[in-house]
Parts: C-alpha cells; sequence; structure tokens
C-alpha cells in the first residue's frame, strides 16, 4: 500500500476509532481523578454531584438544569443489580452508553415512568436467568457509563434530589468477583501514535458491533489488528508519518463536522436533532427503533457518531432531550454584551418535562459569572412575568434592568461575545418533526 492510500486509510480509521478512545480516555480519568464536580470513584459505584453547575466548572456547554450522578460500569465479573428510586413524578433520566458511545437504554420520565424500579444490567452474551426478563439492559461491551440527570430547581432543590441519588444503587448480582478494568495500551509508544495504540487494544478488548467487524478488518494495514507486542513502539519513519499525516486528516474531517453550515437565514438557531441516531444495532429498553432515529449509511453514521463524541461526549438522543444554540441577532449580527436584547416566546416552547435557555461566553463557552447567580432561565425560574396573553420576553442584556418586570427575564451575559443554548427536556413532536423553530433574537 503506497503512502497516499495509508493517509487515507488511517485518517478513515481515526473518524472509526475517534468515539472509542475518547470515551474510554474519559472513563479512564474519571475512575482516577472525577470529573468537574463528581468525584473519582471505582467501577461500578455512582459518583454523585453534589451541586449545580456555575462558573469555574470548565466544560463545554454543561447544563445548569440537572444533578449529575454517572457510574463507570465493568461487566466483567457479571450482570450489575440496579435500583432506582421512586421520583414522584419528577424529570430524571438514566441512560446507558457502550465504550463505542452507542446509546442503548434509557431509564426514567419518558422511557420507564418515575415509580421505583430494580434493572439488572448484563454483559455481551449473557447466558443467565434473569429474576425479571422484562427489565433487563444488555451492554454490547464490558466497559460502559450510566449518566444519570436529575431535575434541579435551585439549590433548595438540592436536599430532595440528594435523597434521590442516595436510592440510586448498583450491586453484583453474584458478589465477590474482580473487575478486570481498561487493558493498559504500551507506555512506550511515541505520542505522536498514542491514538493508534489505544485504539488498537481497546478494539480488541471491546469488538464492535458485527456488521462494523467487516469494515474494521481494512485497517490491517495500519497495525490496529495486530496483536501482542505493539507495531508502534519502534515503526519505520515513512510508515510513522503516514499515519500521523492520516490522523490529522482524519481529525480535521471530525472538526469539520462538528461546526455549522456557514450559510444560514439571519438569527437562525440550529439543532442536531439526529446527531445521536448513529446507534443501528443495540436498541435496548427506552430506545425508539423507528427508521426516523437511525441514520441508514453506516459510514455516514461512523462520522456522526465521532463528531458526536467531539462536540457532546455521552449526549442523549433528541427525543430525550433536544437542544439549540444561536451566535447571532435576527439582523444576522454576532452577539455581545454591549447590546441590548429580547427574546419573545408568543407561546411557551413545546416541552413536556421543562426548558431552559443557558447563557455562555464565547470562545470558551463556560458559564458567565453575574451579580445574580442566574446562568440560566426557564419554566421553573422563580419570578418570570408573562404578558396577558401568555407570551414571555426575556431580555439578554450584560446590565442589570431598571425595570423590574424586565429584571424579572433578566438572563444576564458576558461584556464580550455569546452564545445561548436553548434546551427542551423531553421535546414535544413539533421539536421532533423540525416544525417548531425557536424565535430569532432583537437588538432593542
Amino acid at each position: 500500500m503506497n503512502q497516499p492510500e495509508l493517509e487515507a486509510l488511517a485518517a478513515d480509521a481515526y473518524v472509526y476509532g475517534y468515539p472509542l478512545v475518547a470515551a474510554l480516555t474519559m472513563v479512564e480519568r474519571f475512575a482516577k481523578g472525577g470529573l468537574g464536580t463528581l468525584p473519582a470513584e471505582q467501577f461500578n459505584h455512582f459518583s454523585h454531584a453534589t451541586r449545580l453547575a456555575r462558573p469555574g466548572d470548565q466544560f463545554v456547554s454543561v447544563n445548569n438544569d440537572t444533578i449529575y450522578s454517572i457510574a463507570q460500569l465493568d461487566l466483567s465479573e457479571g450482570p450489575l443489580v440496579l435500583h432506582v428510586p421512586d421520583t414522584a413524578g419528577a424529570y430524571y433520566v438514566l441512560q446507558f452508553i457502550d465504550a463505542w458511545t452507542d446509546n442503548v437504554a434509557y431509564l426514567g420520565r419518558r422511557a420507564t415512568g418515575t415509580d421505583a424500579q430494580t434493572w439488572l444490567i448484563v454483559p455481551p452474551d449473557w447466558h443467565g436467568t434473569p429474576p425479571d426478563p422484562s427489565r433487563v439492559i444488555e451492554l454490547p461491551t464490558t466497559v460502559g457509563t450510566a449518566v444519570g440527570r436529575f431535575a434541579c430547581a435551585g439549590p433548595g432543590d438540592l436536599p430532595r434530589v440528594k435523597a434521590l441519588q442516595a436510592g440510586l444503587v448498583l450491586e453484583p448480582l453474584e458478589p465477590g468477583g474482580l473487575v478486570a478494568g481498561l487493558p493498559e495500551p504500551d507506555p512506550e509508544v511515541p505520542e505522536r501514535l498514542a491514538f493508534f495504540e489505544r485504539l488498537r487494544v481497546w478494539m480488541q478488548a471491546f469488538p464492535p458491533a458485527t456488521p462494523d467487524i467487516e469494515y474494521q478488518r481494512r485497517f490491517a494495514p495500519l497495525g490496529l489488528l495486530d496483536d501482542g507486542a505493539s507495531p508502534y513502539r519502534a515503526a519505520a519513519a515513512d510508515w510513522t508519518l503516514a499515519l500521523a499525516k492520516g490522523l490529522a486528516a482524519g481529525r480535521e474531517r471530525v472538526e469539520d463536522a462538528t461546526r455549522p453550515p456557514e450559510d444560514h437565514p439571519p438569527g437562525e438557531w440550529r439543532s442536531a436533532l439526529h446527531l445521536f441516531d448513529y446507534n443501528l444495532d443495540h436498541l435496548g429498553p427506552g430506545t425508539l427503533h423507528d427508521p426516523e432515529w437511525r441514520i441508514p449509511d453506516r459510514r455516514a453514521a461512523y462520522l456522526s457518531r465521532a463528531a458526536a463524541a467531539r462536540a457532546g461526549l455521552w449526549g442523549n438522543h433528541a427525543y430525550e432531550a433536544s437542544y439549540a444554540t444561536t451566535y447571532d441577532d435576527s439582523d444576522g449580527r454576532p452577539l455581545t454584551g454591549a447590546n441590548s436584547y429580547t427574546l419573545r416566546f408568543d407561546q411557551p416552547p413545546p416541552a413536556e418535562a421543562f426548558w431552559s435557555v443557558t447563557m455562555y461566553s464565547v470562545p470558551d463557552y463556560y458559564l458567565v459569572e453575574n451579580p445574580i447567580d442566574r446562568y440560566s432561565i426557564g419554566d421553573r425560574t422563580p419570578g418570570l412575568v408573562y404578558g396577558d396573553d401568555g407570551s414571555l420576553t426575556l431580555t439578554l442584556q450584560h446590565d442589570q434592568p431598571e425595570d423590574p418586570t424586565t429584571a424579572a427575564n433578566w438572563l444576564p451575559t458576558p461584556h464580550g461575545e455569546f452564545r445561548p443554548i436553548i434546551r427542551l427536556y423531553q421535546p414535544k413532536p413539533t421539536v421532533l418533526d423540525g416544525t417548531y423553530q425557536v424565535p430569532p433574537i432583537h437588538r432593542t
């Protein structure tokens, strides 16, 4: 295989394998050092956040609506029993994600209701007899992630959420086993080829869906199918260069896939309703099997999966929670704290659970310090003032308004450019079919 062919193949391998490497690198980081407000925790135990996100939590586009509880799962010792508390109708979702970032199951208000529940999480090809066959989640890889999100209305709601977190329990079906954890890539591999070493080792440990295996065989010339000793430790210079160039090309392809189209109507809010529709093979409880929620072209699904891992690792399908962003006002000019804006909803955004608009700085996409500690605004915000016709007009500006009504509906902005995100939890059909359009932001 000549150099251009090797480079092209390496770029394909990067797109294909990026989600696995990104996810398991995060699993590794989580287990060793935690993540933001979530402390480090061993496999098969939930780590619980104790507060809502706020400025200083330097994570891109972090939400300010829910409290997280996250567990890294290792089923190498066998199935896990999961106990979920009764949330008395309050919104929550437990999302189960395999090592390749496929969303394979959902529990929660939309999917399974809010009563207390007990589920069995089983590894691939498990042949045991579950206590309740109707409450089984099969994880396609022995390692995966469970992401819990509990709606929280603010600091005063934290005691309720903490009680629910305490009721979220994982335990082995048969105690006494030892988890295998993640296999270690060869530490002697040069940094420029470390991605391929991680992909090689983890691809063998956590095989993909059966239809993907044939595609994966194409990567044999890259050393990705080599067993045993790493082919990257003392690789030939020309081969190393081809792999490095292909990696850079693949990375650029993924970055391009995360960028919004340049040609769009002024003030348009851009959504990604089908970004997470790449799971074609393992659709368990709470997922939707409709063709509308499956990308039919498997090669296109690989790129969408990589873009989703890059821009929103462990994100939900849009039918669980959808979001949209905008950078421009109704005249197509960049949003900036030097100006004052209004966002008027003639009717409340169509969400079955709740909705919010959250403010982020540009280019970091972090929450913004402000004098009233308000980082998002939505239907759960106390004291909002609605019009006589049921409309709601939000004010987006840096300085606190003097008018009491305007101040009640104020979402503070930074001094410089900003980007808001609107999130709709359990979006209604008009959102999912694209009929609903978020109104543009107008400069006042």
